[in-house]
């Protein structure tokens, strides 16, 4: 009988976390090419470096060549390994760093796509705050959905997040940040663009982009009148589909401003057609300490109380 062979002999080394670093951007990048300008390392590095960790583990991690890159079976229990340790690697540095005065280690974010715009600039101004009070503080901001930030805050991949407040998880703590308004839009060369009037026929008629994302009782309420005939993951999406004049649909308003200003955009009965979404920072209840993330926390809660 073949004996299997045993992988992952010995301690692991610095040497084997800088492989898991290398093989986790990869991952996250879909293959070596796109890794490259991350990693800032030639795609012959990237290979060879691979090469040893699949060595290391005895473990093929991926198929790549023309056909492109793909995890193997092994290959995504091992990333999802790899975050944990990862994860786990730099909440113990982050928790050594706090029994000192000055501010070390890394802050991970994630956040929902297009708030930049918002004229409440609480989380931007509390990221300075937070480079101010420690210049040596990485910012890692990752732009996800909402599912996936709540995720990753749970299971330690990311320290914080801001999120829709649609629902709220028993894991997590909320710290209110934003009301977001949101209205109907058409776009130049739209039919209903020029009109004096729209009545609520016209608009059930028209052809719609729907957010193809979780949504509170209240916004489907709100689309469930109209004509869904495209959807978006994101509101970048929602705002391609209806600049091309072709349907109406919804975006904030902070994100539109730009448009209307332009006479690209035009809100279609914005006294009905509005709602209201309402933004939280979220992080994990009993997480362990981590001096970099309650300094951050602790500026934005005087942004937001001021």
């Amino acid at each position: 009988m073949t004996r299997r062979k045993e992988a992952l002999t010995g301690q692991l080394s610095d040497a084997d976390l800088r492989l898991l670093r290398i093989y986790r951007k990869v991952v996250e990048c879909g293959g070596f090419s796109a890794a490259e300008v991350e990693l800032n390392i030639s795609r012959a590095a990237i290979s060879m470096a691979m090469s040893d960790l699949e060595t290391r583990l005895s473990l093929r991690l991926c198929q790549r060549g023309r056909s492109g890159f793909a995890l193997t079976d092994e290959g995504a229990e091992v990333f999802e390994a790899t975050l944990q340790l990862l994860a786990a690697t730099e909440g113990f540095r982050t928790r050594v760093n706090s029994l000192h005065a000055w501010l070390k280690g890394e802050l991970n974010i994630g956040i929902t796509d297009n708030l930049v715009t918002m004229p409440q600039m609480h989380i931007t101004d509390a990221l300075s705050a937070l480079k101010e009070r420690g210049p040596d503080v990485r910012i890692n901001i990752r732009m996800i959905p909402p599912h996936d930030i709540e995720l990753g805050v749970l299971d330690g991949r990311l320290h914080t997040g801001v999120v829709p407040a649609i629902k709220t998880l028993p894991g997590l703590n909320y710290l209110s940040l934003y009301e977001e308004t949101s209205q109907l839009y058409c776009a130049c060369g739209h039919p209903l663009f020029d009109a004096e009037t729209v009545t609520d026929g016209q608009l059930a008629s028209s052809d719609a982009v729907t957010p193809a994302y979780a949504q509170s009782p209240e916004i489907k309420a709100l689309h469930e009148p109209l004509k869904a005939t495209a959807s978006a993951t994101d509101r970048e999406g929602i705002a391609f589909l209806i600049l091309s004049g072709r349907y109406i649909g919804y975006l904030p308003t902070h994100f539109a401003e730009r448009w209307v200003r332009d006479d690209r955009l035009r809100a279609l009965n914005p006294d009905t057609c509005r709602y209201v979404t309402r933004y939280s920072a979220i992080t994990r209840k009993g997480a362990p300490p981590n001096l970099v993330l309650e300094s951050y926390l602790e500026e934005l809660g005087q942004l937001v109380e001021g």
